[in-house]
């Protein structure tokens, strides 16, 4: 009689546990982190300042919190990434520069939720792992995988070859010289059609737009709104090369400041298309969408991030690191969590998402083997009672390449950090530190540097500390 009345209660409980997992694991959000490439910190509509339309990210941004004060993690592409996977900011990186991967030993945010429970997936440009099997992204923790995978694919809108799972596919549609299927809408479709399966664990989307990076290419529908002054792009049309990029750009561009905005509310469009299938699925309220930028706008293939306004009120563009390189927009919704709109004047960079996200999934980072990060957790901002972050200093470090943007030879050394208020700049490690209070000149325009000098000793160690 105890022998059966054991079976019994050992049968209830299995039946509970098997009842109440799925539950458990529904209490934890989704996540849907959705980055782009070279995207300007003025050219979402919400910040207020740009004639390019983006309805669906505005909307994102009147539900949510637009964060005003948040930053990449570089001012160029791969440490950015590098930074935004890993959880470290430059002081953490044994590479600067864009020649940086990630490397065997690397433990990713992607590795950080299976710890978790999640169901992982990565969709469009990856560009940060040098070796199949070993760093690419079925490798750096995620389970499925589709799109580009080295830096120079990224720079195609119409490709012909993209990844699935570690395998090449060729896409037949832009093959022979036709552009029938664009990079950003493959993605984004990639990622519904992820969104809309039944599955039992949550789900963590990278979806990772490879514009409005040059080369500037988009459906016809997005670029037809706009009417802006416009000075054509030959590329390599004519034999001559119209600028240092028209060897990665050849082809040229009519009206390129149409066709970028165009790109940005293509991707606006995507970003919508996604938020109702979240809706549609019945999941909408506990995923967290946070969309931001990688960096700074580029000048590249005939852009022009001045005509419009791409990085207003910030000095500089991609590879400074004036704020324009570096300050992003940062939009995230949570309904569940996140129920009054507001603007929020935090400062917090890329390196902090790993542990926010460990934070919110509930995962130790001191029992995970081979994690290092030096961010922290803003898990605390993403309510509607914000707690104050403590001050910290934020630090940014770009070894820039000598000549072709791509050459592999390393130059220069920059350096920025930001305290509070202000932020130092070093352009080179035998410049001078400059120094400006970021609130009240965003444009950097007033070196205070012989006003504060305690201050700036203070940014002249650091960077001494780190320049090696």
């Amino acid at each position: 009689m105890i022998k059966n009345t054991h079976k019994l209660a050992g049968a209830l409980g299995f039946l509970l546990l098997s009842l109440t997992k799925p539950a458990i694991a529904s209490e934890k959000p989704n996540v849907i982190f959705i980055l782009t490439d070279d995207l300007g910190f003025n050219q979402v509509g919400a910040y207020g300042n740009t004639p390019i339309k983006t309805p669906n990210l505005d909307d994102i941004a009147n539900k949510g919190i637009r964060f005003n004060q948040a930053y990449a993690g570089n001012t160029v592409c791969s440490p950015s990434r590098v930074s935004l996977f890993t959880g470290r900011d430059g002081r953490y990186m044994t590479n600067n520069s864009n020649t940086v991967q990630l490397v065997e030993s690397d433990i990713t945010v992607a590795h950080v939720l299976k710890y978790a429970g999640y169901d992982t997936a990565l969709f469009g440009k990856y560009s940060i792992g040098s070796q199949m099997g070993v760093t690419d992204p079925l490798a750096m923790g995620f389970d499925t995988w589709y799109g580009m995978y080295s830096i120079l694919e990224g720079h195609r809108q119409y490709p012909q070859i993209l990844w699935r799972d570690g395998k090449k596919i060729r896409i037949t549609e832009n093959e022979g010289g036709k552009k029938g299927a664009y990079a950003q809408e493959l993605f984004a479709n990639e990622a519904i059609e992820y969104i809309e399966q039944d599955r039992e664990n949550p789900f963590f989307v990278m979806l990772t737009f490879s514009s409005p990076h040059a080369e500037l290419a988009v459906p016809e529908k997005y670029s037809k709104q706009y009417s802006f002054d416009e000075t054509p792009y030959s590329g390599m049309s004519t034999g001559t090369p119209s600028d240092k990029y028209a060897a990665y750009y050849p082809e040229p561009v009519q009206k390129p400041n149409a066709t970028l905005a165009g790109m940005v509310s293509a991707l606006d469009d995507y970003v919508g298309q996604i938020t109702k299938a979240l809706d549609k699925k019945g999941i909408l309220d506990n995923t967290i969408i946070v969309f931001t930028s990688d960096n700074g706008p580029h000048d590249e293939g005939g852009a022009d991030p001045q005509y419009l306004k791409a990085a207003t009120p910030y000095k500089g563009q991609k590879r400074d690191l004036y704020d324009g390189g570096i300050h992003v927009p940062m939009l995230i919704q949570w309904p569940d969590k996140i129920k009054k709109s507001r603007v929020d004047e935090t400062p917090w960079l890329f390196a902090d998402v790993l542990p926010t996200l460990a934070d919110i999934t509930g995962v130790d980072l001191n029992l995970i083997p081979r994690v290092k990060t030096n961010g922290i957790s803003i898990k605390g901002l993403l309510n509607d009672s914000p707690e104050p972050q403590p001050e910290r200093v934020l630090y940014w470090e770009f070894a820039k390449q000598v000549g072709d943007p791509n050459s592999g030879v390393i130059g220069d050394t920059f350096q920025a950090a930001r305290k509070g208020d202000f932020k130092a700049v070093r352009y080179g490690v035998d410049s001078d530190v400059e120094l400006y209070n970021i609130i009240k000149d965003p444009g950097e325009k007033n070196n205070l540097a012989s006003n504060y000098k305690a201050m700036t000793k203070e940014f002249f160690e650091l960077f001494e500390k780190y320049k090696d």
